[in-house]
């Protein structure tokens, strides 16, 4: 069954009802400009992204000891998801103002534009990441808890570059708050997982640093984007999903939680 995934005119929601960023962690994790300075690509991004989007790029870092990247690949990782639709996605006004601006900005020539196709069936925002590297069994107890949260509501709003992983660039999701409560908190609760507050939808990747004028005119874009609604959705399901990549180019859904 396909999650069901709406765009914001079928959601008529009160904004009031998602986390704020006090709550969440996006403040405190996003890049810091320094007027006059470049954006460089840090080095875990070049470790798990850049050999992927530009393989041949001298700055690679093919592999590390003490991780298991192999030119940015590793073995099968699981983490459970909330699935974004790319089609509601796509078809948001907001999204489209904002890929547009993207693709007429001066460093749109060192964007991956040619790995979003093969992402788009695949896009998500991790809630429980690290679940090992063979499919994690989910007791019935947890199922059926799972499904007693009903479906999960969340806005996407744009646009994100964390401090680490410098050159991807994300979208910001904003989980709905029921009764005070952050409700991912609730799922990764139910999951016996660690509580986290960022919950960002992967979909930019440079391919070069941006110099100092291409640095300012992101910066900019960012702060303009920042409380920008792109997308509300309602989930009825999360993904159990496994990637043998960061950019989930090779990776499939394992399993689909019920939330209802």
């Amino acid at each position: 069954m396909t999650p069901v995934l709406q765009t914001e005119r079928h959601l008529n929601l009160d904004p009031d009802m998602f986390c704020s960023d006090d709550a969440l962690a996006y403040e405190r994790s996003r890049t810091r400009f320094v007027a006059g300075q470049g954006l460089l690509l840090d080095d875990a991004y070049r470790l798990a992204h850049l050999p992927l989007v530009a393989p041949h790029d001298p700055r690679v870092i093919a592999a590390k000891e003490g991780t298991s990247y192999d030119r940015g690949r590793h073995p099968t990782a699981y983490s459970v998801v909330l699935p974004i639709s790319a089609d509601a996605l796509e078809a948001s006004p907001a999204y489209q103002a904002l890929d547009a601006e993207l693709r007429t900005a001066p460093f749109a020539n060192k964007v991956a534009w040619h790995v979003m196709d093969r992402r788009r069936e695949h896009l998500h925002a991790t809630i429980c990441g690290g679940l090992g590297s063979e499919p994690p069994a989910i007791e019935p107890a947890r199922r059926s808890a799972m499904a007693e949260l009903g479906p999960i509501r969340a806005e996407v709003r744009g646009l994100f570059s964390g401090n680490v992983n410098r050159g991807r660039l994300y979208l910001r999701v904003y989980p709905e708050q029921r009764d005070g409560a952050n409700l991912f908190h609730a799922v990764q609760r139910v999951l016996g997982r660690p509580t986290t507050d960022l919950y960002v939808v992967g979909l930019w990747n440079l391919m070069d640093d941006l110099d100092a004028d291409e640095a300012a005119i992101l910066a900019a874009m960012i702060e303009r984007w920042w409380s920008r609604s792109l997308l509300r959705v309602e989930a009825d399901e999360l993904w159990l999903l496994g990637a043998r990549d960061d950019l989930v180019l090779d990776g499939e859904i394992s399993a689909r939680l019920a939330l209802r």
